[in-house]
């Protein structure tokens, strides 16, 4: 989108692409044809620099831009000969594969402590345990698990210290309380309905849909044996007139980061200021996972006997699954504003979502609880014209809209 507006502004400015969710792949393909300046993917922002400096050479840059142009139109020949055999079933044959549960025999588990829970000021101290530091170190691009890394051969020496200066600065977080941590939780009655929506309910009558949750189906083709997955599979279907239940979740560890980065910013420390941003991520993905072993023990009480250390809980080996909007399960951002509305998150956590769904504070982490035993993550993947026509008719959004949102699973051109 921004690719095409550049160039409908007739702008030939270099456009560099990078963060998190970017890959060069999606950049020869889908962004660089969109717009006639040169266009370049950058891993990280480290490497911007020997990027910018080619650019701005007057000896180098029609030889960086041309080889980058050859590079891409390479990429992108590959990419439509891996695309000539992507094999996917109709929508109607995934649904016929669905994940298939003998909803007679399931034993639903009624939460608890069902409705909405606000944590204001969450001790920090608390969530200090349920730190996973091994992406911590991904930050730095150091590559390695948590602990090993620490007597890694290579990076050992360079981790201990980032390691000292980072648990030295989260204890001055937590001492001093520079951070402020906040959350909301709801346990709802929901059920499947209409293949891949969830209908969410006020209460056990079930009478009127508080909100309609919509997932999405892998239309991959299937080793037999393999169902097609979509997240309301793990709930069951409204007419099994099973009472089943789903929860919400946001949280953050990003109230206060905004004054702790200025300060460092301005004593041109921008160690210490990128420090404090890891630092809070990792809180709030610590957050994130207290409270879901919160609600699986005591607010919606499934797994009343769990007893896991923080490397099994980081390993997943716990029952039920937290997919967050925008990830592979549940890919569509927009989904996240239905969640808003349910959890009234704005109003209990201070989070805001910016125009394209981005959550503010960036330490921030949200998504749906599902308990069913075999509930498990997955990809979306690759999805064909009618699931997004169907998807586009429940969401009562336009076609185009649901192309936007849903761009990277698109398994065909949406201009073709």
């Amino acid at each position: 989108l921004v690719a095409r507006e550049m160039q409908k502004r007739g702008m030939d400015v270099p456009l560099l692409i990078g963060g998190a969710t970017t890959s060069r792949t999606h950049t020869a393909v889908k962004v660089a044809p969109a717009y006639r300046g040169p266009t370049v993917h950058v891993k990280d922002a480290s490497r911007a620099v020997g990027v910018v400096s080619n650019l701005l050479s007057r000896d180098l840059r029609a030889g960086f831009v041309a080889k980058i142009a050859d590079e891409y139109a390479t990429v992108r020949a590959r990419h439509a000969e891996r695309q000539g055999t992507t094999h996917l079933v109709p929508l109607s044959d995934a649904r016929a594969n669905r994940l298939a549960t003998d909803w007679r025999a399931y034993e639903t588990r009624t939460p608890e402590q069902p409705g909405i829970h606000v944590f204001d000021d969450y001790p920090l101290a608390e969530l200090v345990p349920y730190i996973d530091w091994t992406p911590f170190f991904m930050t730095w691009q150091l590559a390695g698990k948590y602990p090993r890394i620490l007597d890694d051969a290579v990076v050992g020496e360079h981790a201990r210290h980032l390691y000292a200066d980072a648990t030295a600065m989260l204890d001055d977080i937590v001492k001093n309380r520079l951070l402020t941590a906040r959350a909301v939780v709801g346990l709802f009655p929901a059920n499947a309905i209409n293949s891949e929506d969830i209908a969410v309910f006020a209460d056990d009558a079930r009478h009127a849909a508080l909100a309609v949750v919509h997932s999405l189906r892998q239309q991959g083709r299937k080793p037999a044996g393999q169902p097609n997955f979509a997240l309301a599979d793990f709930l069951a279907p409204q007419d099994t007139a099973v009472q089943d239940y789903m929860g919400a979740f946001a949280v953050t560890t990003g109230i206060g980061l905004g004054l702790i980065v200025k300060r460092y910013e301005a004593e041109h420390d921008d160690y210490s200021a990128i420090m404090a941003k890891a630092l809070a991520d990792r809180l709030a993905e610590a957050f994130a996972e207290c409270l879901h072993q919160r609600v699986r023990k005591e607010l919606w009480g499934y797994a009343r006997d769990e007893k896991l250390a923080n490397d099994e809980l980081i390993a997943e080996r716990y029952r039920g699954i937290r997919p967050a909007p925008g990830y592979p399960a549940c890919p569509d951002h927009t989904e996240k504003r239905l969640l808003w509305e349910l959890l009234a998150a704005e109003r209990h956590t201070g989070i805001t979502l910016t125009d394209n769904f981005a959550m503010d504070p960036a330490a921030s982490v949200c998504g749906w609880y599902f308990s069913h035993p075999d509930s498990r993550y997955f990809g979306v993947g690759k999805i064909g014209r009618d699931q997004v026509a169907d998807y586009a008719q429940r969401k009562a959004m336009s076609i185009g809209e649901a192309e936007r949102w849903l761009a990277p699973n698109l398994s065909y051109d949406p201009d073709e």
